[in-house]
């Protein structure tokens, strides 16, 4: 009989060395405490629309539950070809550039797999949402942090141009971000846009999943730069702009030069997204196109409220300009990230997720998400005033 210690021998070395998601870990931590309030999870605490939860009920009744195609079902390729452009500028052919995905986290590993070799160097700014590190392991390259708490929690073009060798393959964008909701301002943008054209054999991975939910302005993706869109994999899907996380459906899309390699992979990995939720993804795309917009609304007056009362608090943090994250700096309570948490839970039954679950850059800092009710955040911040005062 083989034990379980000899199975431990025969593991992938590089997916043992892989740690259970930190915001994940935290929020199972969470669930044995009973009376606790969360401010952990990244999840719209919106019900997903009515029309969206009908055309998915309608595809069952008709029998829409078979095998689709591998890229998805074409209606659902030209919407969301058709919702980028619309709303970003994005010009993608829905035949050959889009790829239907398991969610964004789907088309982050089909992004990663398709460009990433052994001893390749990927630069990830951080603190960052903790996804990316793993897969880039997963595929032998080395993540290259950049440290953005000295700017703002900013990819500056300086700090970029500093991380590039000659071993660089990719860098990701994750704006707006999870877990500090900055954005990338538009000369900042074109700042990075420079330097990358210093270093044509880099590509560039954007996560977009949260371009819905951008507080001031609009958006702006650095594949609509057209010599950055024939090395660009852009991210998104509908899980925080059409509150279906659950639904698991996110899109891929490139040049057809990389879409066609990156189809390779997702045929063998996952064959296609579930059919149902493709039909429901459509509906939200064409009848629900502007869903994100009263969202967005309900998010700033949480966001507000949340600002007022750390700044009665003096917790210091930086303006999120978009998703629904507040990343404040706790230094000053003398606690470590993961013993502020611990303790916060402990004593006062609130849960917050430590910084250093994005990365050791996230250090002194505590990740809240204001995606929670009024009610809940008002209880929160209660209760965070009163350990703040105790310390």
């Amino acid at each position: 009989m083989i034990n379980v210690n000899h199975n431990e021998l025969l593991i992938d070395e590089q997916v043992k060395a892989i740690k259970t998601s930190g915001i994940r870990q935290f929020f199972n931590r969470v669930s044995t405490v009973e009376g606790a309030v969360q401010l952990t999870l990244g999840q719209p605490d919106f019900p997903t629309p009515d029309h969206v939860k009908q055309s998915a009920i309608k595809a069952i009744e008709e029998g829409a539950t078979t095998y689709t195609p591998n890229q998805g079902i074409e209606p659902l390729r030209i919407a969301a070809a058709n919702f980028v452009k619309e709303k970003y500028r994005l010009s993608y052919n829905a035949k050959s550039e889009v790829i239907t995905t398991v969610g964004a986290s789907q088309a982050l590993d089909l992004a990663v797999r398709t460009l990433i070799s052994s001893e390749d160097e990927v630069i990830i700014p951080a603190p960052v949402y903790p996804a990316y590190e793993p897969l880039i392991t997963l595929k032998g390259g080395k993540p290259v942090f950049v440290d953005t708490r000295e700017t703002n929690f900013t990819l500056t073009a300086n700090a970029l141009r500093e991380a590039i060798t000659s071993k660089t393959k990719a860098v990701i964008l994750p704006y707006p971000s999870n877990p500090t909701g900055v954005v990338l301002e538009e000369a900042e943008l074109q700042e990075i846009v420079d330097v990358l054209r210093e270093h044509p054999n880099v590509f560039i991975i954007s996560d977009e999943i949260y371009s819905e939910l951008v507080y001031e302005g609009n958006h702006r993706s650095i594949a609509t730069v057209e010599e950055m869109r024939e090395r660009t994999f852009v991210i998104n899907g509908v899980s925080k702009s059409h509150s279906m996380t659950g639904w698991r459906i996110g899109f891929l899309f490139g040049p057809e030069s990389l879409i066609q390699h990156a189809l390779k992979v997702h045929q063998y990995n996952v064959s296609c997204p579930t059919s149902i939720s493709q039909y429901a993804a459509l509906a939200a795309l064409t009848n629900g196109k502007d869903d994100a917009n009263a969202m967005k609304d309900a998010y700033v007056v949480r966001r507000n409220y949340v600002m007022e009362r750390l700044d009665s608090m003096g917790i210091s943090y930086t303006l999120p300009k978009g998703a629904f994250y507040l990343f404040p700096s706790i230094e000053r309570t003398g606690l470590t990230s993961f013993d502020f948490a611990v303790t916060l839970l402990e004593q006062e039954k609130l849960a917050v997720v430590p910084g250093t679950a994005f990365s050791d850059y996230g250090e002194g800092y505590v990740r809240l998400s204001y995606a929670y009710s009024m009610d809940n955040l008002k209880e929160a911040c209660d209760r965070l005033e009163r350990f703040i005062q105790s310390l």
